[in-house]
């Protein structure tokens, strides 16, 4: 396991009562974010409807390392909640305002109270490819066998 230092603050309108994101278990990989309304509102997520709900917070994260914005799997099973883009990426030279597109897969309206936690961030290594072009590419068994091409199982 490796530590990395980030730099985190509360935006000007966020609630500073509202603990940083952490690891809920020893063994976790990723910290529990949590809604940090500027009005301590609930946000309230119509079934079939999308909302970016505020973290209250903004990261500086090292060179070298993104973040994953992730769903939690018990939103996910419970009430059909999970992020629109997922994962998310959050790239090391962003500022600004962390936010989660949550939507709502579930039959009933969601909401989301000032506090809760509504996803999982997770820091990773970043590895920048460089991309060259060839007049061919190398042969596999599989080959250009798209989806589902290996079989079911």
């Amino acid at each position: 396991m490796t530590n990395l230092d980030v730099k985190v603050v509360y935006l000007d309108d966020a609630d500073p009562d509202i603990e940083l994101p952490t690891y809920e278990t020893k063994g976790a990989s990723g910290m529990d974010l949590r809604a940090n309304t500027a009005d301590q509102k609930p946000v309230v997520i119509a079934a079939g409807a999308r909302a970016l709900v505020p973290t209250g917070l903004a990261i500086e994260i090292p060179k070298g390392f993104e973040a994953q914005v992730r769903p939690r799997s018990g939103l996910a099973f419970k009430h059909g909640i999970t992020l629109l883009n997922s994962p998310g990426t959050i790239d090391s030279d962003y500022r600004g305002p962390l936010g989660v597109i949550l939507i709502n897969h579930g039959d009933a309206d969601f909401t989301v109270a000032h506090g809760d936690r509504i996803a999982q961030i997770v820091f990773a290594p970043v590895t920048q490819a460089r991309l060259y072009v060839e007049c061919s590419l190398s042969a596999t068994k599989r080959g250009e066998g798209g989806f589902g091409s290996t079989g079911l199982s």
